[in-house]
C-alpha cells in the first residue's frame, strides 16, 4: 500500500470521525478525495467518485438540516419550531465548542430541544405541546446525526472498495 492510500484511509478516517460532533466530515472525506486524485493521477479513484461523494455529503448536510425540521412538525409543532430547531442546534453546537470532546454533540442536542421549546412557546402552545415538540426536534437531530455517520461509512467503504479493487486487479 502506497503511503498516499495510507494518508488518504486515515483522512477518510479522521472524517468518519468528526461526524457525531456536528463537524464537517464529510466533506473533509470529500477534500481528501480531491487531494488524492490532484496528487496520484490514474491513482484508482476518478472525478465521478468525488462527485459522488461530494453529491452524498450535499445530501448529509440538506437531511441534517431538514431532520430536526420534520420531526418537529411530525410531533405537532409549527414551522417556526422547525426553524427554531435548526437554529437551537447550530447555535448550541457553537456554544458547546469549548467543552472537550462531547461539547458540540451535546450542545447541539440540547439546542435544537431549546429552539423549538422556545419558538414553540412563541406561537402561544403549552408548556406540555411544546415539550412534546422539542422531543421531536430532539429526536430528529439525533436521527441526522445517525444519519451522516452512516452516509460517512457508505463513502468510506465505498472508496476503501474502489481503492482495494483496483490495487488487486492486474
Amino acid at each position: 500500500m502506497t503511503i498516499a492510500i495510507v494518508l488518504l484511509i486515515l483522512a477518510l478516517l479522521v472524517g468518519e470521525a468528526m461526524l457525531p460532533f456536528g463537524l464537517p466530515g464529510l466533506w473533509v472525506m470529500v477534500a481528501a478525495l480531491i487531494g488524492y486524485v490532484l496528487a496520484v493521477p490514474g491513482g484508482g479513484i476518478g472525478w465521478g467518485t468525488v462527485a459522488l461523494a461530494g453529491a452524498a455529503a450535499a445530501i448529509g448536510e440538506a437531511l441534517e438540516f431538514a431532520m430536526a425540521d420534520r420531526f418537529a412538525q411530525k410531533f405537532g409543532g409549527s414551522r417556526r419550531a422547525g426553524w427554531g430547531a435548526i437554529a437551537g442546534s447550530l447555535i448550541g453546537a457553537i456554544v458547546g465548542v469549548p467543552v472537550p470532546v462531547i461539547g458540540s454533540i451535546l450542545g447541539a442536542f440540547a439546542g435544537a430541544f431549546a429552539g423549538a421549546f422556545l419558538a414553540e412557546m412563541t406561537e402561544r402552545a403549552t408548556v406540555t405541546d411544546a415539550t412534546k415538540v422539542a422531543t421531536g426536534a430532539l429526536l430528529g437531530r439525533i436521527v441526522a446525526v445517525a444519519t451522516k455517520v452512516a452516509i460517512g461509512g457508505a463513502v468510506l467503504v465505498w472508496v476503501l472498495l474502489v481503492v482495494l479493487l483496483r490495487k488487486a486487479a492486474p
